[in-house]
C-alpha cells in the first residue's frame, strides 16, 4: 500500500531515509535497507541530497522494489527541466514506483559541483501539478498520453518556522496541488507541532514529523546557526555537550521525541544523516 492508503487505515507511519552512494558500491546501502525491512513503511531516497552529486534516486527506487521494500521516490526541480522531470514521473511509475516526494531542491552552491547551472524550470507546487496533470493523460503541453500513471504524491512543510504563516500557505497550496502527505523539517518541540497540527487540520492531510538524530552539540548548534526552520532547544543540546555516550543519548533524545509528537501527528520521518544503522535502535527505543 502507499503512503496515503496507510494513513487511511489509521496507521502510525514510519519512514526513514536512505542516501545514493556516490558511485556505484551499492553494497553498504543496501546493507542499511535491508536493516530496516519490516521496521519502516517505506524508505525514502534522497535526489542529490544538498547538490552533492551521487547515484541517481530512481535506480535505488526500483532496486528497493525488487527487494521487496517501499520506496518513496524523492525528486528535486534544481537539475532538471520540465521535460526531464515528466519523462522520469512516467519512468519510476513504469518501473512500479507510485509514492514521490516533490522538492524544489538545495541551491548548487552547497554542493560539491558549484560551478553547475541550476535548472528551477519548475519547483514543489509546479512540480505536483505536472504529476496531476500526467494522471489525467496529458503532459504539461496539453499532449494526450498512451496511459496515464497514478501516484501518492508528498511535500515538505517546516513546522517551527518563523514567521509560521508563509509555510501554510505554501501548505495549503501543496494540498491544492495534489500533495496527499507530507514530512516535515525537524522538530524539536512538541508544543510548536501540537500549535501546528492545530492549524492544518483543516487540510485534512496526513503528517509525518520529521526526527533528525543529534551527532553532536555542535551539528545542534550549527543547525540553529544556518537551517532555517530548524531549533534545537538549548536543554537538548546540554545534553549532547555533556554526555559520554553520544549515539546513545542520541537515540534517547529521538525516541522520546517521537513518544512525544506521535500523538499529535500521522507519523514520524526519522533522518539519521550518516547513523542510518542507529534507526532501528530508535524504533525499539520509542516502542514503534
Amino acid at each position: 500500500m502507499n503512503i496515503a492508503q496507510l494513513a487511511e487505515q489509521g496507521k502510525f507511519i514510519i519512514t526513514t531515509e536512505i542516501g545514493p552512494p556516490k558511485g556505484v558500491d551499492i553494497k553498504e546501502m543496501l546493507e542499511i535497507a535491508e536493516l530496516m525491512r519490516g521496521k519502516v513503511d517505506a524508505l525514502n531516497v534522497t535526489d542529490q541530497q544538498s547538490s552533492v552529486m551521487r547515484l541517481g534516486s530512481l535506480p535505488v527506487c526500483r532496486l528497493l522494489k525488487e527487494s521487496s521494500l517501499e520506496p518513496i521516490f524523492q525528486m528535486t526541480c534544481r537539475d532538471r527541466n520540465r521535460i526531464a522531470l515528466q519523462s522520469d514521473l512516467l519512468g519510476a511509475y513504469a518501473l512500479g514506483i507510485t509514492n514521490v516526494l516533490c522538492l524544489t531542491g538545495d541551491s548548487v552552491s552547497l554542493g560539491d559541483h558549484p560551478q553547475a547551472k541550476p535548472v528551477f524550470d519548475l519547483d514543489s507546487v509546479s512540480l505536483l501539478c505536472a504529476a496531476r496533470q500526467l494522471e489525467g493523460g496529458k503532459d504539461l503541453s496539453g499532449n494526450d498520453l498512451e496511459g496515464a500513471p497514478e501516484f501518492c504524491l508528498g511535500a515538505v512543510v517546516s513546522p517551527e518556522s518563523e514567521p509560521l504563516e508563509p509555510q501554510l500557505i505554501k501548505m495549503e497550496k501543496k494540498v491544492k496541488a495534489g500533495a496527499q502527505f507530507f514530512q516535515t523539517q525537524a522538530v524539536y518541540d512538541s508544543k510548536k507541532l501540537e500549535e501546528f497540527m492545530k492549524a492544518v487540520a483543516p487540510l485534512n492531510v496526513p503528517v509525518m514529523v520529521g526526527i533528525v538524530l543529534l551527532r553532536s552539540a555542535g551539528m545542534a548548534r550549527f543547525m540553529n546557526r544556518s537551517i532555517a526552520g530548524i531549533h534545537v532547544p538549548e536543554e537538548l543540546i546540554e545534553e549532547m555537550e555533556k554526555t559520554e555516550k553520544r549515539a546513545k543519548t542520541s537515540v534517547e533524545i529521538a525516541a522520546r521525541l517521537i513518544n512525544e509528537m506521535k500523538g499529535l501527528c500521522q507519523g514520524v520521518h526519522i533522518m539519521a544523516i550518516g547513523w542510518e544503522k542507529r534507526v532501528p535502535e530508535v524504533l525499539e527505543a520509542a516502542g514503534l
